[in-house]
């Protein structure tokens, strides 16, 4: 099954391997989405992506969440985590803040952090430190689409993981999502997009 979008021409130079195609996104999604209903039943258990990618990845695992427990209402918010971050003041250029999306409190909820790449695990903390923002939560578990593995900074691993890959400093993970789909690509570029 083709993408129905194509890749940049200033990209195409840059991919060393696609991780991840359409199809395979699809069982990933399910797989961790059936993953999750092993340990939670979602009356007392909610979804915090973190922006942006982890947001949009949340909403559509709540999305297939919902079509295998459809009499459940499963939470689902967007933490943004740019003033939590640990090297936001760093920067050359100034952080464009994001948004956050909670229309509920966790606190006694168990919380599952949603990212779409861990790298070195700052993203991770900071997505826990706003997350106290919204109550004290009973228990905290990450899901992340892609962890690189080898290039963790903070002692954080995840607990539901799409794809494992050992990569080096150089390479870069880059996912894309069609605007307003479910639907993804992951790929390892040789290096940063601009």
């Amino acid at each position: 099954m083709g993408f129905p979008f194509s890749l940049p021409v200033s990209l195409q130079s840059m991919v060393s391997q696609v991780l991840m195609d359409e199809a395979l996104f699809e069982r990933v999604v399910d797989r961790l989405a059936h993953q999750l209903l092993e340990h939670h039943d979602f009356n007392h258990s909610d979804l915090i992506g973190l922006q942006l990618r982890g947001y949009w990845f949340a909403q559509v695992l709540q999305r297939r969440l919902h079509e295998l427990l459809p009499d459940v209402d499963i939470n689902c918010g967007g933490l943004d985590v740019t003033f939590h971050r640990d090297d936001f003041r760093r920067r050359e250029k100034p952080l464009s803040p994001s948004s956050t999306h909670m229309d509920f409190l966790v606190e006694n909820r168990h919380v599952i952090l949603v990212d779409d790449v861990l790298f070195t695990g700052r993203t991770i903390r900071a997505g826990m430190d706003a997350l106290l923002a919204h109550g004290r939560p009973k228990s905290v578990q990450l899901l992340v689409l892609v962890d690189r593995r080898f290039q963790r900074e903070l002692p954080i691993e995840p607990q539901y993981v799409g794809k494992t890959i050992d990569s080096i400093d150089c390479e870069y993970v880059q996912v894309t999502q069609e605007e307003g789909s479910d639907q993804c690509r992951v790929m390892l570029l040789n290096e940063k997009p601009e």
